[in-house]
């Protein structure tokens, strides 16, 4: 099967600019249609010296195309000033994908929801007079006309654009809009016609395309988002478009206070092959392929630190299996499917009641098949030219030559990996950190008052998660009644100080507000009141972002059988907290406070600082917050991200514990760690790590075809293709660069129960199963065995169907 080999190069080939345009079929480079596979990473999510090994890890797994969004509030955070640096060298990302022969996807939005804190736009559009985002509004579309003619106009100063000789060979402009649409009434067709319009004027020598826009208009293309678009996609709304599936979600975005939840890849690989099947698609991009972290403060409300963790590049930019290797191995098949794919002709046939058969024919003799098993709780016998060929629940068969498979999308032959986290230092002893107390400032402290309750995001301009509301009041009562606080607000997070002291905490849910009653003490007299609302991000989506409102919206004391209102009341106001403006996080800032020794009586919120040294080595640095409540960290003033380690998923654990410490970040020795904590953590537990792929498991079985790009043949379930009987399934185990195997954890050849994820030693089992398998393995940084029953001294059950289970570890 020597030619599959030679094919799949030619298919491959190299990515170099040139003229992008399109048909029914694809994208067409330079005169030749594409089939193209693309993964999201974006460039803030990581830094620059993880670029160059995220963009060579997703070229290995078979993509052609890095695509990324531009984050208009990243950019421009203020009116006219621009920041192009560090994580926002966009234009270095880009350059680096083009030196490593791939092209780009950009999707300039400038709205781009993403879980980006306000959705990519920036906070001071809130002020432009009469502006309405994202609507027939002239203030917005000057604005966001503005800012995409400028990251255009970038582009092509670089020479970035295909038809320059650059990477980029597609650009989106606006973003989901038609789930809004239809709240602007009359505004909302008109500022998609302009939309398309001005972003074809710009004349990049490129397509544009509008992601979930039925009706965008020609020339611009109408793609899909989300995770079924084999099925649901209406299609083109031209015969002269392409289909393309711009939002692949490879897993579920997270949520603070959520269960986690994951996508198989079998799942992934079934509605790709169905999306370029029965879609006619040529175009997949998964979102995400690398997550990364929000860094900052720049995620979106209720979201964490850590985004789309289980993709195939995890966080840290280590390979995750075994997403990234089926996939790699879909890819690969369809690859060889794309002579058909592109200039045959589809025809479809029922082998079943919910199986089908797909082919494409090209006129000189090409062809490629599609077999698929729609049910998604049987196994099924289909035949498909006279040949019986089984199919897995939910799958299908890629036949690249229409008789010979390539891959089933519900097999799984590549190797599975468990990541682990080292501790490396714990930063366990008293004497290493310093506190700081954040004053808790009452209303004769602040400068900026009001008559009323103000609006929290307008009031802070998102430049901090904080808005202290103060107020004061005289009491004059003997009255043994304890009074009751009530408050309900609109914000994430709530603290409550009377006369300085903190009386009570709340908190809202991604779907609710906070409302908040506790019990008080009051002194006869003056009383302060102060109270810290908190915001975990701004909003990122819906129609009107303009209007949306948080903070305070009502407060009351109930007070001897009386309520006292001081909605309407004079109120002092603080942005901000006092270490944020003194930047203690910094060492230039630590001067500016007294720090005191760690102490538990102290009441939050809190400021910690301790120093440590990098782990050596150069796997990714963890820091353990698991004992903490919640805050921010920063490392050498460099903020690491939000954590809130106290709102726990249902089933009571933290939505996230480890936190990513780029390397970058970091010096050899003496680096500067600062937390800010509004709860009463424990910095005492607090450890510093690095994680790695420390196991490595792989698991086939009779019934699984070696994928094409382990091995250039099949084992078919005919008796036809008797002469293939000889190219058995393999496992194969790669450790990490730099590790290798050093210890078979568990080996049966046989009936092994359950799979990588647990696993015993089945009724079926050949003794020599272990010694045979660190024979071949051990001290290798890869091995392969093949589930071949000479290798193991016979077959341990015959006329039994058998499987091969190696765990290994790597160090």
């Amino acid at each position: 099967m020597w030619w599959w080999w030679f094919a799949l190069l030619a298919v491959i080939g190299g990515c170099r600019g040139g003229e992008v345009t399109y048909d029914r079929r694809s994208l067409i480079i330079n005169g030749q249609p594409k089939i193209l596979f693309s993964g999201s990473i974006h460039y803030p999510r990581s830094t620059p010296d993880m670029w160059p090994s995220l963009i060579s890890k997703a070229k290995r797994g078979g993509l052609d195309v890095i695509q990324t969004y531009v984050f208009w509030n990243l950019h421009e955070p203020r009116r006219g000033q621009y920041d192009f640096s560090g994580r926002r060298d966009i234009v270095s990302f880009i350059k680096q994908i083009q030196a490593q022969g791939l092209y780009a996807s950009l999707r300039i939005g400038p709205y781009v929801e993403s879980e980006w804190s306000y959705g990519g736009l920036p906070f001071w559009l809130h002020d432009i007079p009469g502006i309405v985002y994202r609507s027939d509004n002239e203030p917005f579309k000057f604005y966001m006309q503005n800012f995409t003619t400028m990251i255009v106009n970038m582009m092509k100063s670089e020479g970035l654009y295909a038809s320059q000789g650059g990477p980029i060979i597609l650009s989106q402009i606006e973003n989901e809009y038609q789930n809004i649409e239809r709240a602007f009434h009359e505004r909302g067709p008109p500022y998609v016609r302009w939309a398309a319009k001005m972003a074809v004027g710009l004349k990049t020598g490129v397509p544009w395309t509008m992601c979930k826009q039925d009706d965008a208009p020609n020339p611009v293309i109408n793609t899909c988002n989300g995770m079924k678009c084999g099925q649901t996609f209406v299609g083109p709304n031209s015969p002269n478009k392409p289909s393309i599936w711009s939002e692949n979600w490879t897993t579920f975005y997270q949520l603070y206070g959520k269960n986690t939840r994951t996508r198989s890849p079998e799942d992934i690989a079934y509605q790709v092959a169905l999306f370029i099947s029965k879609k006619y698609g040529s175009f997949v991009n998964y979102y995400m392929y690398h997550g990364g972290t929000n860094f900052g403060r720049t995620a979106s409300a209720y979201v964490p630190t850590s985004y789309y963790g289980l993709a195939p590049l995890d966080e840290y930019g280590l390979i995750q299996q075994p997403k990234w290797g089926h996939l790699k191995d879909l890819h690969a098949a369809i690859k060889l499917c794309s002579e058909p794919l592109l200039r045959g002709t589809p025809t479809s046939s029922c082998l079943g009641e919910q199986q089908e058969a797909v082919v494409f024919q090209t006129k000189s003799g090409g062809c490629a098949a599609f077999l698929m098993n729609n049910d998604s709780k049987t196994d099924t016998l289909v035949v498909f030219q006279n040949v019986t060929y089984g199919l897995p629940p939910s799958s299908i068969s890629i036949f690249p030559d229409c008789k010979n498979v390539a891959f089933n999308t519900a097999k799984v032959t590549t190797q599975y990996n468990n990541r682990s986290t080292v501790p490396v230092t714990k930063l366990n002893t008293a004497k290493r950190w310093k506190q700081f107390t954040e004053a808790v400032p009452n209303f004769g402290d602040t400068s900026l008052r009001s008559d009323t309750l103000l609006e929290q995001m307008n009031t802070t301009k998102d430049a901090s998660d904080y808005l202290w509301y103060t107020f004061r009041f005289q009491r004059n009562s003997s009255s043994d009644d304890q009074p009751m606080l009530n408050v309900t607000s609109l914000a994430h997070v709530l603290h409550v100080f009377v006369n300085g002291l903190l009386v009570g905490s709340a908190h809202g849910t991604p779907t609710s507000s906070i409302t908040l009653e506790t019990k008080v003490s009051l002194n006869n007299g003056i009383n302060n009141v102060s109270l810290l609302s908190v915001m975990v991000g701004l909003p990122d989506s819906g129609p009107f972002l303009e209007h949306r409102t948080a903070g305070l919206r009502r407060v009351r004391i109930l007070l001897n059988q009386d309520i006292i209102d001081f909605t309407n009341y004079s109120w002092g106001y603080q942005v901000g907290l006092l270490g944020e403006k003194l930047q203690v996080y910094t060492d230039n800032g630590l001067s500016k406070v007294q720090w005191s020794t760690l102490s538990s009586s102290t009441q939050p919120p809190l400021w910690y600082k301790t120093k440590f040294d990098a782990p050596g080595g150069t796997d990714p640095v963890v820091l353990y917050l698991g004992s903490m409540g919640k805050g921010e960290a920063w490392v050498n003033g460099q903020s690491i991200g939000r954590y809130w380690v106290s709102f726990t998923e249902p089933a009571g654990n933290p939505t996230q514990t480890w936190y990513n410490v780029p390397r970058s970040f970091l010096k050899p020795v003496g680096n500067l760690l600062v937390l800010l904590d509004e709860e009463y953590g424990n910095p005492l537990d607090i450890v510093i790590g690095t994680t790695r792929i420390t196991k490595v498991c792989g698991h086939v079985s009779d019934s699984h075809p070696p994928s094409v790009t382990s091995w250039k043949g099949h084992y078919p379930f005919s008796k036809k293709y008797k002469k293939y009987r000889g190219k058995r399934p393999k496992v194969q185990l790669y450790c990490p660069r730099k590790t290798k195997i050093s210890g078979i954890i568990f080996a049966s050849l046989g009936t092994p129960c359950g799979d990588c994820g647990s696993y015993a030693i089945g009724s079926c089992h050949s003794s020599n199963s272990r010694a045979i398998v660190e024979k071949a393995c051990l001290g290798k940084t890869k091995c392969s065995i093949p589930q071949s029953y000479q290798i193991f001294g016979g077959d341990p059950c015959p006329g039994i169907p058998k499987a091969l289970l190696v765990d290994a570890q790597c160090e």
